[in-house]
């Protein structure tokens, strides 16, 4: 059986993706296979850095991302809601279709297989995550369900409760960006039944407040595709990870009280932040030494020189550690100051 490792990526990500990749080599995944599934034709830094690397491919079977792009269009469309708040935004049918292509997983050439966001860094062994998906068809080791229902599903929608327990499904949703699962659980069958329920009505139940995620939540749950969440079902013994959560640092790994984390996602964190890190500008990022070490570790000589802060960047960052939020109150600290 064939374990692998997919990536959502393009050139627009491009330094996610090289600091991806080389903490995949050196934190328990050098010999695992990868396979980037593309979410543009924007890829041409992407070609050439896979080029030189011997178990990475790009993914280029376009009948099944036309199949899962025309599935996604589908679904979204159908939801009346979506299409009228989009189009107030002037957005297009779908917003964030490249997002989706992550379906074509289910296509690949991989039994089982991780699914990372490209803003990910591995952080530890993933060997327990595939021999879940001896026992489950689909894994999962994230926080989401202490969120927020309303991020996957809308919950205003009178028909939310006529197809799911909601005190179950609080429990069962999960981040669409790292997840675990098998080839062919999502296929041409299960996914067309799956899409006549949707254009039926059932797509109102999706909530706006993401892209792919209530889609794939959606299809698990309502699949009945069996589900195993370590964050949820052995809360003591996982680790956090989310930038925004104070982990320590040893050695460009992360631990969370002394366990070891798996993976650290920059989710939410737009990827022109490190892009004009990587250009030499002093951004603030969370735990940016480690991003900063995997993306230049095999060219540690290219690694960019960061210019120092202006003096208004450094005012704002030394505000922000303060805990001053409101201008007037800064204001009225420093007329006290010089008063003195």
């Amino acid at each position: 059986m064939a374990d692998g490792i997919y990536i959502l990526a393009n050139d627009v990500v491009f330094d996610h993706l090289v600091a991806l990749l080389n903490s995949l080599e050196v934190n328990g995944a050098k010999n695992i296979p990868v396979c980037i599934i593309p979410y543009d034709d924007n890829l041409k830094k992407v070609r050439s850095h896979i080029s030189l690397l011997h178990n990475v491919t790009l993914f280029d079977n376009t009948h099944s991302i036309d199949f899962w792009e025309n599935f996604a269009t589908q679904a979204w469309t159908s939801h009346r809601k979506a299409q009228q708040v989009w189009q107030a935004k002037g957005w297009g049918q779908v917003h964030g279709l490249g997002m989706h292509r992550k379906f074509c997983c289910f296509d690949g050439p991989f039994d089982q297989f991780v699914y990372f966001d490209c803003d990910t860094l591995l952080m530890g062994s993933l060997d327990y995550i595939y021999q879940k998906l001896d026992e489950f068809d689909w894994v999962a080791n994230d926080f989401q369900y202490k969120s927020d229902l309303n991020y996957v599903f809308d919950l205003s929608s009178p028909k939310l409760a006529e197809f799911f327990n909601l005190g179950q499904l609080q429990s069962q949703i999960f981040c669409a960006g790292w997840f675990a699962s098998k080839k062919g659980i999502l296929n041409r069958n299960n996914s067309n039944q799956m899409l006549d329920k949707l254009t039926s009505g059932e797509a109102e139940i999706l909530s706006l407040r993401g892209t792919d995620q209530p889609l794939f939540n959606y299809l698990v749950a309502r699949s009945g595709i069996s589900f195993y969440n370590f964050a949820y079902h052995q809360p003591a013994r996982v680790t956090g990870n989310h930038w925004s959560s104070k982990f320590e640092v040893i050695d460009y790994i992360l631990y969370d009280k002394g366990r070891r984390l798996t993976y650290l996602h920059y989710m939410s964190i737009s990827a022109a932040k490190f892009t004009r890190l990587c250009a030499g500008e002093d951004v603030e990022i969370p735990y940016r030494e480690v991003f900063l070490h995997y993306r230049y570790l095999k060219s540690p000589q290219t690694r960019p020189k960061l210019a120092p802060p202006n003096l208004l960047v450094r005012l704002q960052r030394n505000l922000k550690t303060w805990g001053i939020q409101k201008v007037n109150n800064v204001q009225f600290k420093l007329r006290n100051f010089w008063d003195r």
